[in-house]
């Protein structure tokens, strides 16, 4: 099946954009997946075509109007797949949250402008909320872009070697190992021994060594994450938190 994706846009010329190249760009020639982007303002009822308007209780900036997003959604949501919204309130995107949107049949994702949605559509299509970081964007497209190309290599098909996606980042809740290649030795610097002696094992502890010092060191919040599902992991093998084993 393929997969869809469908985006809610003010500025549907911003799409493919890069999804058009490198891997995303070669999936979607291939079939693997399918991109429709849809003008929100083909969906406003006036001759201006006026898609916001000043928020109740006054304040700076305009907000994009329930019945026109609301309009939008219904022509482009198909249901098979979940509803997002990008916003900075949202919950933050990860690496399992993509892996959850690459598992549905489609994908929809309404951008916002200006300042955001009428909350009224929000709450009556239970849209999930998503943010990609505590900073703020000028709308939700170049947010849409990018959790589109962390979804698209996910897709079966999309990555020639399979077997990468198990050890990049976040995919065993660990930061990624460095990486080397030609020459061994640059201004100096030596490529690491371990890696040149054809020792799969030794090369694979390194590995993850290096990971796991990089994690603890730069991301303690994933270092807590990763040692607590390690810890739980450990003692369910044993049958019980102190090692005994239950009936």
């Amino acid at each position: 099946m393929t997969f869809r994706a469908c985006v809610l846009t003010l500025f549907p010329e911003m799409f493919p954009g890069p999804l058009g190249s490198s891997i995303p760009g070669r999936a979607l020639k291939a079939g693997l997946w399918e991109l429709e982007a849809l003008d929100i303002r083909d969906f406003a009822t006036d001759r201006h075509r006026t898609v916001d308007d000043t928020p109740f209780g006054g304040g700076a900036g305009m907000v994009l109007r329930p019945d026109v997003v609301d309009a939008a959604i219904e022509a482009g949501w198909p249901k098979t797949g979940p509803l997002v919204y990008l916003t900075p309130r949202g919950r933050v995107l990860d690496q399992e949250l993509v892996r959850e949107f690459a598992a549905q049949p489609s994908l929809t994702i309404l951008c916002g402008r200006y300042e955001g949605v009428d909350e009224r559509v929000l709450e009556a299509r239970e849209v999930t909320e998503v943010s990609l970081g505590d900073f703020v964007l000028s709308g939700g497209e170049p947010a849409a872009l990018a959790l589109l190309d962390a979804v698209v290599r996910l897709l079966p098909g999309a990555l020639g070697a399979t077997d990468s996606l198990d050890e990049e980042s976040f995919e065993n809740g660990l930061l990624e190992y460095p990486h080397y290649t030609r020459p061994a030795v640059w201004q100096g610097r030596s490529v690491p021994e371990v890696l040149l002696s054809g020792h799969h094992q030794k090369v694979s502890e390194w590995r993850k060594a290096r990971a796991e010092a990089i994690t603890q060191t730069r991301r303690p919040d994933l270092w807590a994450r990763y040692t607590a599902r390690r810890a739980e992991f450990t003692n369910t093998a044993v049958g019980g938190p102190n090692g005994e084993c239950g009936q």
